[in-house]
């Protein structure tokens, strides 16, 4: 994909700083951005289209990151307005997918941190995911690779890119990139500046989309988008069809264990099952439980989909199986209800996907 003229390097400089309010102007809805620092803190800020009329003192942190000597790029997977769960799943396998791109090629001497772009006000489905890549050498060789890695990219819309400049004062600016006619071009700039802290959390409004699903009808939309590419997917749907809408537990009791990976709650569940001359029950259920693989190495949306699928499933069997006997259930569709937003809100998915360490490679990203 061709250039429309050659990249700008070095300050900006006072000529751009007279077209401040034209440059802000060219900007796309107002956005505002979350950064996960290298100690697992949080930086907000916002551009000058949408600085808050009471904007926080300067953020030294900011200056750090974005600015000089080195060279620091935004990248944000956009989701396509009303256009449904379909638009959540392919943003999230994007998101992925471009996390393992940035981990390669000239892309592994930057630093990668987790970015989130949202919309004031608290909308459901304003969120974007995506990182900041830092370059400590400010090579345009890393610019151009981004360009070429985003020019390849055939999902529409592309990943928002955004490069960061300082001008002769030490100001920072983001210059957005966009394809137009067949070539890169970049298109106003606007003034990064902090802002506080929203009141709610950006994701939060999204979590009953993407994270805890309301009802078996929401994640199974989830798994219905995709069968294309994951074919287990319609034999999951295909179980959870054969699965009664109304289900009522039987006289017996039944006894779920709740408890973290790899401390003792199988064999516990395994004991306490003997004990009672129990029926034990895992979640999720033996059925579905070889394709478990398949799907924790897709994106969250696709993962909690199954694995809340996977909980209407046991439902059933409970209901079966306390009609005859107790039930021991090892790990319960309520314990995993409480703990993936608790997850998705306190661990490294406060910006994206994952655990992240406070290591300054591309590496940290997990």
């Amino acid at each position: 994909m061709a250039f429309a003229r050659p990249l700008l390097r070095g300050p900006l400089s006072g000529p751009l700083l007279g077209r401040r309010g034209v440059c802000a102007g060219t900007m796309a809805p107002p956005r505002r951005f979350v950064l996960e620092l290298p100690d697992c803190t949080l930086a907000h800020f916002a551009l000058a289209a949408d600085a808050p009329g009471d904007a926080d003192a300067p953020d030294p942190r900011l200056a750090a990151l974005l600015g000089p000597p080195e060279r620091s790029y935004s990248l944000c997977v956009p989701v396509t307005p009303d256009d449904g769960c379909g638009a959540r799943v392919r943003a999230a396998r994007l998101h992925q997918r471009l996390l393992h791109q940035l981990r390669r090629g000239p892309f592994q001497r930057c630093q990668l941190l987790r970015l989130l772009c949202y919309c004031p006000g608290g909308q459901a489905g304003g969120a974007q995911q995506g990182f900041l890549l830092r370059d400590p050498l400010d090579d345009p060789d890393t610019r151009q690779a981004l360009l070429e890695l985003l020019g390849a990219c055939q999902q529409a819309p592309r990943p928002h890119l955004g490069e960061f400049e300082a001008d002769r004062r030490g100001q920072l600016w983001q210059r957005p990139w966009e394809v137009q006619d067949g070539r890169w071009l970049q298109v106003g700039c606007a003034q990064v500046v902090p802002a506080p802290e929203p009141p709610l959390h950006p994701v939060v409004p999204d979590l009953p989309s993407s994270v805890v699903f309301p009802d078996r009808e929401a994640a199974r939309a989830v798994l219905e988008e995709c069968t294309s590419f994951i074919p287990e997917a319609r034999a999951v749907l295909d179980l959870v069809n054969q699965c009664p809408k109304q289900v009522q537990k039987g006289k017996f009791q039944v006894v779920a264990i709740e408890g973290l990976d790899a401390t003792g709650k199988t064999t516990v569940t395994q004991s306490v099952a003997d004990a009672l001359k129990a029926v034990l029950l895992k979640s999720p259920p033996s059925c579905i439980g070889q394709w478990r693989k398949i799907f924790d190495d897709e994106p969250t949306i696709i993962r909690r989909a199954f694995y809340s699928l996977g909980n209407y499933i046991v439902a059933s069997e409970i209901a079966k199986e306390s009609a005859k006997s107790p039930v021991i259930v090892d790990r319960s569709q309520l314990g995993g209800t409480l703990y993936r937003p608790s997850l998705h809100l306190l661990s490294g998915e406060v910006c994206g996907t994952g655990i992240l360490d406070s290591s300054h490679s591309s590496q940290g990203l997990e």
